[in-house]
């Protein structure tokens, strides 16, 4: 594999696990100095550091508690810290909760827990880093297929990852002459801690009956695409939503 991220630093949020992890993994294999953001799990956001150490790669881990108003805040200064006299060259905006209550059930509460950690959270983080930002830097926010299809049982996740659409769209158009280019990748079912119902029979079956591509997604699958945001060849995309569903619901 290509080092095309040599002498690059990148920031994933929420990379202890699941598409985090993946994605944390390919840009530290494809060169890049990884830090490794985790909100509760530290042991396995080391336990990453060490995978990707024992790899040949670089990452460093770090706290941050996403749902506080002040956490983004005192990750981008931690960041900074972490950074030096460097600049960011890639900001992964990958953290998130998703709450499986349906219409009926939402209350103020899940709205306020999964906009704080989905939607203020990314948007604080990437304007406080702004200035830290390299004159290439990339942005890329994991969005979901949920914001332009529905699915039964998450309209408050789904509010959130059409929010982070609009943001992609708008720190686009205001970081386009910076040289900066902002985009997201949305998956569709993907095999994590947060999809064990993937697991089961009855899972797995409704997830590929929904998609042209007959398998169960990996985290590995959204990392790939989250690597080409960030790296060279996608250097004339910007304001994407890239869709990375295995055809889901076409």
């Amino acid at each position: 594999m290509s080092k095309s991220l040599h002498n690059q630093t990148a920031l994933v949020t929420g990379a202890s696990r699941g598409i985090g992890a993946a994605i944390a993994r390919r840009l530290a294999a494809d060169g890049a100095h990884v830090l490794v953001h985790y909100g509760q799990s530290a042991d396995a956001a080391d336990a990453l550091v060490k995978e990707i150490a024992d790899e040949g790669g670089s990452a460093v881990s770090l706290q941050g508690d996403l749902l506080d108003p002040a956490g983004p805040a005192e990750l981008a200064r931690e960041t900074e810290r972490l950074l030096g006299e460097a600049k960011l060259d890639i900001l992964v905006n990958n953290a998130g909760v998703a709450e499986f209550v349906d219409f009926a059930d939402t209350d103020a509460a899940v709205i306020d827990r999964q906009l704080a950690v989905n939607v203020r959270a990314p948007f604080l983080l990437a304007t406080g880093l702004a200035d830290r930002f390299a004159d290439d830097a990339r942005v890329v926010f994991t969005s979901s297929i949920v914001a332009q299809t529905h699915f039964s049982g998450i309209p408050a996740y789904a509010l959130t990852k059409g929010a982070v659409n609009t943001l992609v769209r708008d720190l686009a158009a205001e970081w386009g002459p910076r040289g900066i280019r902002v985009n997201a990748v949305a998956p569709g079912a993907i095999l994590t801690d947060m999809s064990a119902w993937l697991e089961s029979e009855e899972g797995g079956e409704n997830a590929r009956n929904m998609q042209a591509l007959k398998r169960i997604g990996q985290p590995d699958d959204i990392a790939g695409v989250a690597a080409f945001l960030a790296g060279p060849d996608s250097g004339w995309v910007t304001g994407q939503v890239i869709d990375a569903s295995g055809g889901a619901k076409l």
